[in-house]
Parts: structure tokens; C-alpha cells; sequence
């Protein structure tokens, strides 16, 4: 070996370990930001998990500075080469990719016999209407399917950044009503026992759908028969509510990371994330409808038994509501729809975690729901985390608790 290759192969070992060590100081740094209470299921587990996904994050955003590739498109490439198992399909389940007005689904069909129709369930994966696809939510589909005998119905919508709202749910829309159109006839499926589900943003997707029918009231197709929400994202003008300040450091979703992925939704505007967060975007004329739905003397007192405090009336700047005015309507933000849309909504399961900064959306989405005298399951995991279902049956990623979160899913589902 000549001197020159030595000098090469010395200079690019010594950028290699500069490189990694720049890497876990930028992890260590983030993980000393982090807060995972004693509470928490497994935390040691969520500890080495959360500081895999912040090293993620943070190579694919010096990637994205040295404009080899955009952070986004590193971190999907990333979970679903290394992240995500997808196991053979067991016995008593088929699955198939198909493709329902142009957009893609995988349907899962329980093979075992039935007396008369299935029911069945359209289910949208979460990730921030970023992330995720439908291989994340594979063995959540499966189990479902095959515990519950429900034909399921995963469908793969278009991500922000490359197509922003309402792409996601006219995707969803078209998905459903497709499936609805040909539920009997292809699937064997009665389109009356139909309902609509998702996780996070995916359980936001499914809420808005609800409403967007209810408010159509298309009548030549059925209505879903229920949504199923678990920890659902339901609105982005209160960012202080006592789950967002309580939680506000719990991995897998930080507080200014939810802001994040609503901005990436409505339009990729970041400047305005910190106004945001802060609450200055929402409109002196609609704040009493927001406070009276958004109040935490709504919640049930343990959920204030951590501490809250009270965030001062923000001074409402008009700039900032018109680059987000459509984040405040019922198809981002269902929990602030008015209550005639609400009550047209139909029967509701909700599954919120202790430890998720969204927890709070799903408890006073169901005040609302209640309050309308409608019928809702409410399921809520102690020491569950947000992102939970995610790690379903995943290898040494998986997590006990999801399994409850799943299981508590597959019983609702018996029901209908």
C-alpha cells in the first residue's frame, strides 16, 4: 500500500468517526430532553427505542443539509428496510394488494367459513400524515382480521410533503366509498356493518371522514356503522392542554413535534410552529367555542392530578390564523365541529394512553360526543405511550401494552 491510499483510507476513517461521534452527541443531547415517567410501561425499552428513532431523525437531517436526500424520505427508507418485519401470511387469513378507485389498499379476508355477511373495517395508518405505509400497520391488520373475523381494509394514502390537505382525506373517501359500493358483491362484506378506523392521524383521518359523509349525507351508499379512533389527533388550537403539558417530553410524540406534522398536513409552513404552540392563531370570535370544548374542567380530575397550569389568553395575530385558517375546520380539527355534524356522527370507540400528549383529545372528544347523547367505548391504557400499536408483534421492538391496545380493538369490533 502506498503512502497516498494510507492517507486516503486515514483521512476517511477519521471522517467516519467524526461523523458517528457528531451523531451520538446530537442523540445524547435529545435524549436529555426526554421525560419518560415512572408510569410508563417498559421505559427502559422506550428509552432504547426512542433514542434509535432521534439518531434516525438526525442522520437523515445532515443528509438533508448536505442535499443528498430529503430527512423524510430517509427516515421512510430507514423503518421500512430495517424497522418493520412482515411475516408470512398465517393460516385462516388471505390478504391481497388491490387498488379501489386508483388507490391503493390491502385487504385482509378471514378464510374461515361465515354464516351469512362479515362485517367489515377501513383502517388508516398513522405517521403524522408523513409517515408510515401500509406494511407499519400489517400485523395490526392482520390480528384484527383474523380475531374479530371482520374483512379489513388498509388503505395507503398520499404523505405531505408531497401532496398536502385534503389529499390524504379525499384518498381515505374515495377508499371507503369504494369499498362500501362493492362490499357484498366482491368481499361478501354486509356494507352496513362497515366502519372506519385509524391510529393517531389515522384515527383523525377516520373522525373527519365521519363528519365529511355525515355533513354530505350521500344516500346511495351506507353510512359507516362506527369509527374507531385510537389516540386520535382531533384538533390544533389548544397545544397547552393539561396532556400536552404533562407529556409534552414523552417519546415517541413531543409536543412541538405534533405541530410539526399539522403544519407538514396543511402546508409546510414552519415559521409559524412556535405561534402555533403558542396559541396566537386562533381568532378572538371563535376562542369561547374552544374554550367551553376545549376547557380542562371537562376531564375527570385524575387527569389533572399530574399538574397543569393554566396558559394565558394569547394576543390573537391574524397573520398567523390565515396561513393555518384551514387547521381550525372540522376536517383537520373534527373536536371543533360544530354539534350538528357531531350529532350525525355514528357510534364511537376511543382508546386514549396515560402518557400521550394527545390524550386529552380523545377524552374531551367523547365529553362532546356523550354530551350529544351519542353511544361511545372508551378505552384507556395507564401506562400506555403514544405510537404504541406501531411496535404490534415486531420482533424485539414489540411492546406488551400494545397488544392491549389491539386486543381491546379486536372486542369492539365483536360487537358490531
Amino acid at each position: 500500500m502506498d503512502i497516498g491510499t494510507a492517507i486516503l483510507i486515514i483521512g476517511f476513517a477519521a471522517l467516519v468517526a467524526a461523523f458517528l461521534l457528531l451523531v451520538i452527541g446530537l442523540v445524547y443531547s435529545e435524549l436529555m430532553n426526554s421525560d419518560i415517567p415512572r408510569g410508563v410501561a417498559n421505559r427502559g425499552k422506550l428509552h432504547m427505542v426512542h433514542g434509535l428513532f432521534v439518531g434516525i431523525a438526525i442522520v437523515g437531517r445532515i443528509l438533508h443539509r448536505l442535499s443528498i436526500c430529503h430527512q423524510i424520505s430517509f427516515i421512510r427508507w430507514f423503518v421500512a428496510c430495517f424497522l418493520t418485519r412482515l411475516n408470512p401470511v398465517p393460516a385462516g387469513l388471505r390478504v391481497k394488494n388491490l387498488k379501489f378507485s386508483e388507490v391503493p389498499v390491502r385487504v385482509y379476508e378471514p378464510t374461515t367459513v361465515c354464516d351469512g355477511l362479515r362485517r367489515g373495517l377501513v383502517y388508516f395508518h398513522g405517521g403524522g400524515w408523513v409517515l408510515d405505509n401500509l406494511d407499519s400497520v400489517d400485523e395490526v391488520c392482520r390480528h384484527i382480521a383474523k380475531e374479530s373475523d371482520t374483512t379489513v381494509v388498509s388503505v395507503s394514502y398520499r404523505l405531505a410533503p408531497e401532496h398536502r390537505y385534503p389529499a390524504q382525506l379525499d384518498d381515505c373517501e374515495t377508499a371507503t366509498c369504494h369499498f362500501l359500493s362493492v362490499a357484498e358483491a366482491e368481499f361478501s362484506v354486509d356494507s352496513r356493518r362497515v366502519a372506519v378506523g385509524g391510529d393517531s392521524t389515522g384515527a383523525n383521518l377516520a373522525a373527519a371522514l365521519c363528519q365529511r359523509l355525515a355533513r354530505r349525507e350521500i344516500g346511495h351508499l351506507p353510512f359507516p356503522c362506527a369509527q374507531v379512533l385510537i389516540y386520535p389527533a382531533l384538533q390544533m388550537a389548544d397545544f397547552n392542554l393539561p396532556s400536552y403539558q404533562q407529556n409534552h417530553a414523552v417519546p415517541i410524540l413531543f409536543r412541538t413535534r405534533m405541530a410539526f406534522y399539522f403544519l407538514q398536513y396543511l402546508n409546510g409552513d414552519m415559521s409559524v410552529c412556535q405561534d402555533v404552540l403558542e396559541g396566537i392563531h386562533v381568532p378572538n370570535e371563535l376562542k369561547p367555542s374552544y374554550e367551553e370544548w376545549l376547557s380542562p374542567s371537562n376531564l375527570p380530575p385524575e387527569f389533572l392530578a399530574r399538574g397543569y397550569d393554566k396558559h394565558p389568553t394569547p394576543e390573537y395575530d391574524g397573520v398567523v390564523y390565515h396561513a393555518i385558517k384551514a387547521g381550525l375546520e372540522h376536517e383537520v380539527s373534527p373536536l371543533l365541529a360544530d354539534n350538528a355534524v357531531i350529532q350525525k356522527t355514528p357510534p364511537t370507540f376511543i382508546l386514549t394512553c396515560e402518557y400521550d400528549i394527545l390524550r386529552d383529545d380523545g377524552i374531551l372528544y367523547r365529553k362532546r360526543l356523550l354530551d350529544l347523547g351519542k353511544d361511545v367505548t372508551w378505552r384507556h391504557v395507564t401506562g400506555g405511550f403514544h405510537g404504541m400499536i406501531n411496535f404490534f408483534n415486531q420482533g424485539w421492538l414489540k411492546f406488551p401494552s400494545a397488544v392491549e391496545v389491539v386486543d381491546s380493538v379486536v372486542d369492539y369490533m365483536k360487537t358490531l
